[in-house]
């Protein structure tokens, strides 16, 4: 393989002992301390699942499906990636296995590889490499976080490539941090290291030798881990940064720098080193600690209540806001499901400052959630509607007015009044992945209405992930029914945005504007929700 000329820098972060134990706040925190040293920074998550991309994955068991504002479904580590870093990402940012073998094969079909016998190496392990050269192209310093646990068979053509792409740019232009755990045992009141020994140990076994060890854990072990951990790892002690759970995950970068890891990367790939400019990013960290002497609660109805990582951007999102209003967000997950058979349940959303209606799919506690933004309505309770909870709100104002069985067709294909139906390009897709309508979209809001007073301005643009819309066979009724249409596609033709004309703060967006909400610059509708539910209280 020819040497290739390496204009930028490489970071690859991997992981070992165990899944979730990390890797993404990693990588994104080594970004934030080089992006502080004036540094382009750029992102990339290789992602083993055979899957082309991460709308089909069940946000159950793999959380939130975050969104790009050029149409890519990805992993929620995308999120954290543009929240630490304050940059808009690409569908080239987000690699996952189906993708690299669909697009080998389809170049095999046609006749790229001049009769060669395809194999993982080199064509898999090289297509892997180009794409990763290709997004990294123009930036100072390219992150790549491998999903997975290294050991895990499906990851190995990613571990692979990234240890040819050390031979490509050369080593002085690469360096390998690797995630481990370290778990304490109660029973002998001792921290075990031999996990992390062992990660490092498969690691070097697939031929790349770590230069950076990010120890994470519980509670923080004691210094004399580090040293047991350099000597049975060979890597320096300098380079060895303790992680442990963190009061605020926006801690990390401070701790990384902290240790001194940001002048270990930067002397390891020959970079000219500069004092990091941590002061904007320390502001967040003391928000994100600050007991404020205002609290809300919020109530969010949920769906997905197994793995909260389903609605990571979004409660992010009200932390921000909660956090420039001087307001403690208490966020309290409440159950669609329980909302629609169990009525003592439903006394809890008396405790309730503000409630947000979350996006999701599917008929499965609908009924609850139509209950929940009925309730928001009568007692004039604040309710925001993100996608779904938009249109839940509108089939709630709907049987208000009189229409009994109004619905939409993903709950109900034969309801009489299908207020919410498929958008007329959607239907047929219903269950094929990347066909929704993704990405940027641009909206109008109407003059004199509350989401024009919220964002400042005529015309707007919010990333979105839908298949159904507001039908408009029914948008002349909406006067009658106590809505107006706030915000539409700019040629008309699509309800981006109602709200309640008689209530202080009944807002619904076809859109996810928390996938543009960022920790020092929270977005303007979850701040105007959080502000208005503590006016309610």
């Amino acid at each position: 393989m020819a040497r290739a000329k390496a204009d930028t820098k490489y970071v690859f972060v991997t992981g070992g002992v165990l899944s979730g134990v990390g890797k993404g706040i990693t990588a994104a925190s080594l970004g934030t301390i080089l992006k502080a040293r004036g540094l382009s920074v750029s992102i990339q998550k290789c992602d083993p699942y055979l899957n082309v991309d991460a709308g089909t994955l069940n946000p159950a068991e793999h959380g939130e499906c975050f969104v790009t504002f050029d149409g890519a479904e990805t992993d929620l580590d995308l999120g954290h990636y543009e929240r630490f870093l304050d940059i808009e990402l690409t569908q080239a940012s987000s690699l996952m296995s189906g993708r690299v073998l669909r697009e080998v094969i389809d170049a095999e079909r046609g006749g790229k590889y001049l009769g060669k016998t395809v194999q993982i190496i080199p064509h898999v392990t090289n297509h892997i490499q180009d794409t990763i050269i290709k997004t990294a192209k123009g930036f100072d310093v390219h992150i790549v976080e491998v999903g997975g646990t290294v050991g895990d068979y499906e990851s190995l053509s990613f571990i692979e490539a990234i240890r040819e792409m050390s031979m490509r740019v050369g080593l002085d232009n690469c360096l390998f941090a690797h995630v481990v755990y370290v778990p304490y045992l109660g029973a002998s009141g001792e921290f075990k290291t031999k996990p992390a020994q062992n990660a490092v140990r498969e690691l070097r076994g697939l031929g790349i030798v770590p230069d950076i060890l990010a120890v994470r854990s519980e509670v923080k072990p004691p210094k004399s881990t580090v040293a047991k951990l350099s000597l049975f790892s060979g890597v320096d002690k300098e380079a060895i940064v303790l992680l442990p759970n963190a009061s605020t995950i926006y801690q990390v970068p401070l701790t990384l720098e902290g240790s001194g890891l940001g002048d270990v990367i930067t002397g390891r790939l020959g970079i000219r080193r500069v004092p990091a400019n941590l002061t904007s990013w320390r502001r967040v960290v003391k928000s994100a600690q600050t007991k404020y002497h205002k609290s809300v609660k919020i109530g969010v109805i949920a769906k997905y209540l197994d793995n909260q990582d389903t609605y990571m951007s979004l409660t992010e999102a009200l932390k921000a806001s909660g956090w420039a209003s001087d307001v403690n967000v208490d966020i309290t997950w409440i159950d669609a499901e329980q909302l629609e058979k169990d009525k003592q349940y439903r006394e809890g959303l008396k405790d309730m400052d503000g409630i947000v209606g979350l996006p999701g799919f599917g008929s499965r506690g609908s009924e609850g959630k139509i209950w929940a933004a009925n309730y928001a309505y009568e007692n004039k309770l604040p309710y925001l509607g993100i996608c779904l909870g938009m249109q839940i709100s509108i089939i709630a104002m709907a049987r208000r007015a009189g229409l009994a069985k109004a619905n939409s067709t993903e709950f109900d294909a034969s309801t009489p009044d299908p207020v919410i139906s498929t958008m007329a390009e959607q239907v047929g897709k219903e269950n094929t992945g990347g066909t929704m309508r993704l990405g940027d979209w641009t909206c109008v809001l109407e003059s004199g209405t509350k989401a024009r007073k919220i964002y400042g301005q005529a015309e707007i643009v919010e990333r979105h992930r839908h298949r159904y819309e507001a039908n408009n066979r029914y948008r002349d009724q909406y006067e009658d029914w106590g809505l107006r249409i706030s915000g539409t596609s700019p040629d008309g033709t699509l309800v981006e945005m109602v709200e309640a004309a008689d209530h202080p703060f009944f807002v619904g967006t076809q859109a996810h504007p928390e996938f543009r909400s960022r920790p020092n610059r929270p977005h303007p509708l979850y701040t105007a929700f959080v502000r208005a539910s503590l006016a309610k209280k």
